[in-house]
């Protein structure tokens, strides 16, 4: 849309002989407008990737605190064993099934529920008399990992890129596109040729980068297999 109003201003406005009158703008006058837009894209773009990785490390280590957990219960005497194991497994799966949720922004009533759940569960003095007050002290310690790695999610799922710095990062797109313009203001062709390999190349990369704000949304999203298979078959 910016293209086509450059392109309509410089060949059909009413104000094209005006704005001709402004040639001899420098060249160089680009490249300031062009890495300023560049770094804002630059730290944009950071900002989804640190995301992404943080995602990646929360979900990863969720993951081996359950596989911790399930391999410390498994010294446990039945039945608690068992109850153990399977509180385990209805908390990965509702961990699992919140990954929608978090593709929205939101978090998930039922995975807070097995949260607490599993937290409650380890709190029972049977597990500190039959393993001892260290291992139960470990257990414990990985439940609270779980709840900071969950809660580091959603965080992570909400934390958008503020729109004011997209606001900035197109308002300095369209300034750069009006230099480039003025620039060839006398050559209305290579004026248009520029303006399109500016877009042509900005658009897509500023895409890629708004697609990806959220690491728990489609198409390139944080998986949540590993907490799946933490467990087990």
């Amino acid at each position: 849309m910016a293209v086509a109003l450059i392109v309509w201003l410089i060949r059909h406005s009413p104000w094209k002989s005006r704005l001709r009158e402004l040639r001899g703008v420098a060249p160089p006058f680009i490249n300031i407008l062009g890495v300023l837009f560049g770094l804002t894209l630059a730290f944009i773009a950071n900002d989804t990737w640190s995301a992404h990785d943080k995602a990646t490390g929360a979900v990863y280590r969720e993951a081996d605190a359950l596989r911790s957990l399930m391999l410390l219960g498994g010294q446990l005497e039945e039945p608690l064993r068992s109850d153990l194991r399977a509180i385990l497994g209805r908390y990965a799966q509702a961990s699992s099934d919140e990954w929608a949720s978090l593709a929205q922004r939101r978090s998930s009533a039922h995975a807070d529920e097995q949260a607490k759940a599993l937290l409650l569960a380890l709190t029972d003095r049977r597990i500190a008399e039959q393993l001892g007050p260290a291992v139960h002290g470990l257990m414990l310690t990985q439940v609270s990992d779980i709840r900071h790695d969950r809660d580091l999610r959603i965080a992570l799922s909400q934390m958008h890129v503020n729109p004011l710095k997209w606001l900035g990062m197109a308002f300095l797109g369209l300034l750069t596109l009006f230099s480039i313009a003025m620039v060839h203001i006398e050559n209305p062709r290579a004026a248009y040729v520029s303006i399109a390999l500016f877009a042509l190349s900005a658009a897509p990369t500023a895409a890629i980068v708004l697609v990806q704000g959220n690491p728990f949304l489609q198409p390139s999203f944080v998986s949540p297999a590993p907490i799946l298979a933490a467990l087990g078959p």
